[in-house]
Protein backbone atom coordinates (compact mmCIF):
# COMPACT_ATOMS: atom_id res chain seq x y z
CA UNK A 1 0.00 0.00 0.00
CA UNK A 2 1.27 3.46 -0.95
CA UNK A 3 1.55 5.74 2.02
CA UNK A 4 1.18 9.66 0.44
CA UNK A 5 -0.30 13.18 1.24
CA UNK A 6 -3.50 13.54 -0.13
CA UNK A 7 -2.95 17.24 0.03
CA UNK A 8 0.77 17.73 -2.40
CA UNK A 9 -1.24 18.24 -5.44
CA UNK A 10 2.04 18.99 -7.60
CA UNK A 11 2.94 15.47 -6.62
CA UNK A 12 -0.22 13.70 -8.24
CA UNK A 13 -0.11 15.71 -11.07
CA UNK A 14 3.58 15.39 -12.41
CA UNK A 15 4.79 12.50 -10.68
CA UNK A 16 4.01 9.06 -12.83
CA UNK A 17 4.03 6.21 -9.89
CA UNK A 18 5.04 3.03 -11.10
CA UNK A 19 1.33 2.48 -10.02
CA UNK A 20 -0.04 4.82 -12.55
CA UNK A 21 -2.71 3.62 -15.07
CA UNK A 22 -0.84 5.10 -17.34
CA UNK A 23 2.38 2.68 -17.54
CA UNK A 24 -0.33 -0.14 -18.79
CA UNK A 25 -2.24 2.05 -21.69
CA UNK A 26 0.32 3.87 -23.00
CA UNK A 27 0.85 1.30 -25.53
CA UNK A 28 -2.65 1.09 -26.52
CA UNK A 29 -3.21 4.51 -26.15
CA UNK A 30 -0.75 5.44 -28.55
CA UNK A 31 -2.44 2.55 -30.76
CA UNK A 32 -5.48 4.38 -30.89
CA UNK A 33 -3.70 7.75 -31.24
CA UNK A 34 -3.02 6.27 -34.81
CA UNK A 35 -5.81 4.73 -35.40
CA UNK A 36 -8.06 7.93 -34.89
CA UNK A 37 -5.16 10.16 -36.99
CA UNK A 38 -5.70 7.67 -39.90
CA UNK A 39 -9.47 7.96 -39.99
CA UNK A 40 -9.71 11.59 -39.25
CA UNK A 41 -7.17 11.68 -42.55
CA UNK A 42 -9.29 9.02 -44.85
CA UNK A 43 -12.86 11.03 -43.83
CA UNK A 44 -11.24 14.95 -44.19
CA UNK A 45 -9.40 14.28 -47.80
CA UNK A 46 -10.83 10.91 -49.39
CA UNK A 47 -14.33 9.83 -48.06
CA UNK A 48 -15.09 13.15 -47.68
CA UNK A 49 -18.24 12.38 -45.55
CA UNK A 50 -18.59 15.99 -43.66
CA UNK A 51 -22.15 16.84 -46.03
CA UNK A 52 -23.57 13.08 -44.77
CA UNK A 53 -26.10 13.45 -41.62
CA UNK A 54 -25.91 9.45 -40.68
CA UNK A 55 -21.84 10.20 -39.86
CA UNK A 56 -22.82 13.40 -38.05
CA UNK A 57 -25.16 11.94 -35.93
CA UNK A 58 -23.12 9.12 -34.55
CA UNK A 59 -22.05 11.70 -32.21
CA UNK A 60 -25.51 11.42 -30.85
CA UNK A 61 -24.94 7.83 -30.06
CA UNK A 62 -22.15 8.24 -28.30
CA UNK A 63 -23.96 11.46 -25.70
CA UNK A 64 -26.33 8.89 -24.94
CA UNK A 65 -23.90 5.83 -24.36
CA UNK A 66 -21.51 8.26 -22.50
CA UNK A 67 -24.17 8.24 -19.77
CA UNK A 68 -24.99 4.17 -19.48
CA UNK A 69 -21.09 3.67 -19.76
CA UNK A 70 -20.14 6.37 -16.83
CA UNK A 71 -23.30 4.59 -14.67
CA UNK A 72 -21.59 1.34 -15.53
CA UNK A 73 -18.09 2.36 -14.35
CA UNK A 74 -19.34 4.14 -11.20
CA UNK A 75 -20.86 0.97 -9.85
CA UNK A 76 -17.86 -0.69 -10.97
CA UNK A 77 -16.00 1.06 -9.09
CA UNK A 78 -17.70 1.12 -6.00
CA UNK A 79 -18.35 -2.61 -5.74
CA UNK A 80 -14.30 -2.65 -6.08
CA UNK A 81 -13.97 -0.49 -3.01
CA UNK A 82 -16.30 -2.04 -0.95
CA UNK A 83 -14.72 -5.50 -1.41
CA UNK A 84 -11.16 -3.16 -0.49
CA UNK A 85 -12.94 -2.13 2.58
CA UNK A 86 -14.45 -4.83 3.50
CA UNK A 87 -10.91 -6.79 3.45
CA UNK A 88 -9.53 -3.82 5.64
CA UNK A 89 -12.17 -3.84 8.57
CA UNK A 90 -11.61 -8.11 8.33
CA UNK A 91 -8.15 -7.59 8.81
CA UNK A 92 -8.58 -4.66 10.87
CA UNK A 93 -10.50 -7.34 13.53
CA UNK A 94 -7.89 -9.98 13.05
CA UNK A 95 -6.00 -7.59 14.70
CA UNK A 96 -8.12 -6.51 17.66
CA UNK A 97 -9.13 -10.51 18.25
CA UNK A 98 -5.50 -11.28 18.20
CA UNK A 99 -4.82 -8.44 21.02
CA UNK A 100 -8.13 -9.36 22.73
CA UNK A 101 -6.80 -13.27 23.29
CA UNK A 102 -3.76 -12.47 24.31
CA UNK A 103 -4.74 -9.73 26.50
CA UNK A 104 -7.46 -12.73 28.43
CA UNK A 105 -4.55 -15.19 28.43
CA UNK A 106 -2.12 -13.23 29.86
CA UNK A 107 -4.73 -12.52 33.03
CA UNK A 108 -4.88 -16.66 32.97
CA UNK A 109 -1.08 -16.75 34.51
CA UNK A 110 -0.45 -19.62 32.53
CA UNK A 111 2.77 -21.70 32.86
CA UNK A 112 5.68 -19.95 31.02
CA UNK A 113 5.47 -22.90 28.18
CA UNK A 114 1.64 -22.65 27.52
CA UNK A 115 2.50 -18.65 27.05
CA UNK A 116 5.09 -19.21 24.70
CA UNK A 117 3.03 -21.12 23.16
CA UNK A 118 0.97 -18.65 22.40
CA UNK A 119 2.77 -16.33 21.67
CA UNK A 120 3.99 -17.51 18.66
CA UNK A 121 0.96 -19.44 17.74
CA UNK A 122 -1.08 -16.30 17.48
CA UNK A 123 0.61 -14.43 15.02
CA UNK A 124 1.40 -17.43 12.90
CA UNK A 125 -2.04 -17.48 12.01
CA UNK A 126 -2.07 -14.10 10.90
CA UNK A 127 0.94 -14.96 8.97
CA UNK A 128 -0.40 -18.25 7.87
CA UNK A 129 -3.28 -16.26 6.43
CA UNK A 130 -1.90 -13.50 4.56
CA UNK A 131 -0.19 -16.24 2.93
CA UNK A 132 -2.85 -18.46 2.24
CA UNK A 133 -4.69 -15.89 0.64
CA UNK A 134 -1.43 -15.20 -1.97
CA UNK A 135 -1.46 -18.62 -2.16
CA UNK A 136 1.50 -19.41 -0.91
CA UNK A 137 2.56 -21.45 2.09
CA UNK A 138 4.01 -20.26 5.46
CA UNK A 139 5.69 -22.37 7.96
CA UNK A 140 6.61 -19.52 9.89
CA UNK A 141 9.72 -19.30 12.43
CA UNK A 142 11.88 -22.35 13.09
CA UNK A 143 9.80 -24.15 15.74
CA UNK A 144 8.31 -27.02 16.84
CA UNK A 145 5.64 -25.43 18.78
CA UNK A 146 3.11 -26.32 15.58
CA UNK A 147 3.66 -28.48 13.16
CA UNK A 148 1.48 -27.75 10.15
CA UNK A 149 0.46 -29.94 6.92
CA UNK A 150 1.41 -27.88 4.11
CA UNK A 151 -0.50 -29.81 1.82
CA UNK A 152 -3.97 -28.64 4.21
CA UNK A 153 -5.30 -25.70 4.89
CA UNK A 154 -2.73 -24.43 7.05
CA UNK A 155 -4.91 -21.34 8.87
CA UNK A 156 -7.37 -24.32 10.24
CA UNK A 157 -4.65 -26.24 11.28
CA UNK A 158 -2.96 -23.37 13.81
CA UNK A 159 -6.46 -22.46 15.05
CA UNK A 160 -7.01 -26.14 15.62
CA UNK A 161 -3.94 -26.03 17.42
CA UNK A 162 -4.46 -23.17 19.75
CA UNK A 163 -8.07 -24.78 20.23
CA UNK A 164 -6.91 -28.28 21.41
CA UNK A 165 -3.94 -26.73 23.99
CA UNK A 166 -7.09 -24.11 25.40
CA UNK A 167 -8.79 -27.67 25.48
CA UNK A 168 -5.50 -29.32 27.34
CA UNK A 169 -5.54 -26.79 29.93
CA UNK A 170 -9.37 -27.06 30.57
CA UNK A 171 -8.80 -30.94 31.05
CA UNK A 172 -5.57 -29.95 33.57
CA UNK A 173 -7.73 -27.29 35.83
CA UNK A 174 -5.05 -24.36 34.55
CA UNK A 175 -8.67 -23.09 32.63
CA UNK A 176 -12.07 -23.29 34.19
CA UNK A 177 -15.16 -23.66 31.86
CA UNK A 178 -16.56 -19.88 32.72
CA UNK A 179 -13.05 -19.11 30.95
CA UNK A 180 -13.44 -21.38 28.60
CA UNK A 181 -16.24 -19.71 27.12
CA UNK A 182 -14.90 -16.16 27.33
CA UNK A 183 -11.84 -17.48 25.11
CA UNK A 184 -14.37 -19.75 22.86
CA UNK A 185 -15.40 -16.46 21.18
CA UNK A 186 -12.10 -14.95 19.93
CA UNK A 187 -10.78 -18.50 19.21
CA UNK A 188 -13.98 -18.91 16.90
CA UNK A 189 -13.61 -15.81 15.61
CA UNK A 190 -9.86 -16.59 13.58
CA UNK A 191 -11.70 -19.14 11.55
CA UNK A 192 -14.59 -16.34 10.73
CA UNK A 193 -12.10 -13.74 9.27
CA UNK A 194 -10.37 -16.61 7.61
CA UNK A 195 -14.07 -17.58 6.00
CA UNK A 196 -14.65 -14.00 5.11
CA UNK A 197 -11.03 -13.19 3.68
CA UNK A 198 -11.53 -16.01 1.52
CA UNK A 199 -15.08 -14.77 0.52
CA UNK A 200 -13.54 -11.55 -1.10
CA UNK A 201 -10.21 -13.48 -2.68
CA UNK A 202 -12.77 -16.18 -4.53
CA UNK A 203 -15.92 -14.42 -5.80
CA UNK A 204 -14.30 -12.03 -8.24
CA UNK A 205 -16.85 -9.84 -10.31
CA UNK A 206 -18.95 -12.09 -12.74
CA UNK A 207 -17.07 -12.81 -15.76
CA UNK A 208 -19.22 -11.61 -18.53
CA UNK A 209 -20.08 -8.48 -16.19
CA UNK A 210 -16.12 -7.66 -16.78
CA UNK A 211 -15.88 -8.85 -20.32
CA UNK A 212 -18.81 -6.64 -21.37
CA UNK A 213 -17.26 -3.46 -19.68
CA UNK A 214 -14.58 -3.68 -21.44
CA UNK A 215 -15.90 -4.52 -25.48
CA UNK A 216 -18.07 -1.43 -24.57
CA UNK A 217 -15.31 0.43 -23.34
CA UNK A 218 -13.45 -0.61 -26.70
CA UNK A 219 -16.57 -0.28 -29.12
CA UNK A 220 -17.22 3.19 -27.66
CA UNK A 221 -13.75 4.56 -28.28
CA UNK A 222 -13.18 3.28 -31.67
CA UNK A 223 -15.68 4.37 -32.76
CA UNK A 224 -15.38 8.22 -31.65
CA UNK A 225 -13.37 9.47 -34.98
CA UNK A 226 -15.89 9.10 -37.04
CA UNK A 227 -18.30 11.62 -35.15
CA UNK A 228 -15.90 13.73 -33.99
CA UNK A 229 -13.28 14.18 -36.64
CA UNK A 230 -15.90 17.20 -38.43
CA UNK A 231 -15.74 18.93 -35.51
CA UNK A 232 -12.66 18.18 -33.95
CA UNK A 233 -10.33 17.67 -37.39
CA UNK A 234 -7.31 16.32 -35.93
CA UNK A 235 -7.54 16.96 -32.22
CA UNK A 236 -9.31 13.91 -32.37
CA UNK A 237 -5.37 12.34 -32.14
CA UNK A 238 -5.04 13.69 -28.16
CA UNK A 239 -8.68 13.86 -27.25
CA UNK A 240 -9.90 9.83 -28.04
CA UNK A 241 -6.81 8.43 -26.60
CA UNK A 242 -7.39 10.53 -23.64
CA UNK A 243 -11.02 9.38 -23.24
CA UNK A 244 -9.50 5.99 -23.94
CA UNK A 245 -7.07 6.61 -20.29
CA UNK A 246 -9.94 8.12 -18.08
CA UNK A 247 -12.33 4.92 -19.27
CA UNK A 248 -9.87 2.06 -18.93
CA UNK A 249 -7.97 3.55 -15.95
CA UNK A 250 -11.25 3.09 -13.62
CA UNK A 251 -11.59 -0.49 -15.14
CA UNK A 252 -7.76 -0.88 -13.69
CA UNK A 253 -8.15 0.50 -10.83
CA UNK A 254 -11.46 -1.32 -9.76
CA UNK A 255 -9.71 -4.86 -10.76
CA UNK A 256 -6.76 -4.00 -8.93
CA UNK A 257 -8.18 -3.38 -5.59
CA UNK A 258 -11.37 -5.91 -5.68
CA UNK A 259 -8.84 -8.40 -4.33
CA UNK A 260 -6.94 -6.17 -1.65
CA UNK A 261 -4.25 -9.14 -0.58
CA UNK A 262 -2.08 -9.21 -3.30
CA UNK A 263 1.12 -7.03 -3.85
CA UNK A 264 -0.04 -4.43 -5.97
CA UNK A 265 0.73 -0.57 -4.74
CA UNK A 266 -2.93 -0.10 -3.94
CA UNK A 267 -3.54 -3.29 -2.06
CA UNK A 268 -3.89 -3.28 2.08
CA UNK A 269 -0.34 -2.89 3.95
CA UNK A 270 -1.08 -7.21 5.30
CA UNK A 271 2.28 -7.28 5.50
CA UNK A 272 2.38 -4.17 8.48
CA UNK A 273 -0.45 -5.72 9.78
CA UNK A 274 1.02 -8.79 10.31
CA UNK A 275 4.51 -7.77 12.00
CA UNK A 276 2.13 -5.68 13.97
CA UNK A 277 0.17 -8.30 15.63
CA UNK A 278 3.12 -10.29 16.20
CA UNK A 279 4.77 -7.23 17.85
CA UNK A 280 2.11 -6.40 20.28
CA UNK A 281 1.25 -9.93 21.25
CA UNK A 282 4.57 -10.49 22.50
CA UNK A 283 4.72 -7.32 23.74
CA UNK A 284 1.48 -8.66 25.64
CA UNK A 285 2.78 -12.31 27.05
CA UNK A 286 5.99 -11.24 27.45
Amino acid sequence: MINYNPKDWVTFIFHVHKSDTIRKLWPLMLSVSIYSGVIAFLELHFLKLSDSSYVKNIGMMHNLLGFVISMLLVFRTNTAYDRWWEGRRLLGSLTNVSRNFAIKLKSLRLASVDTEFFSYAIPKYAFALKEHLREKQYFGKNSLLIEVDGGKHIPNQIAGSISGRIYELVAAGAISQEQLIILSGDMSQFTDICGGCERIKKTPIPYSYSAFIKKFIFIYVITLPFGWVFSLSYFVIPIVPFILYVLASLELLAEEIENPFGYDANDLPVDEICDNIEKHVEEILA
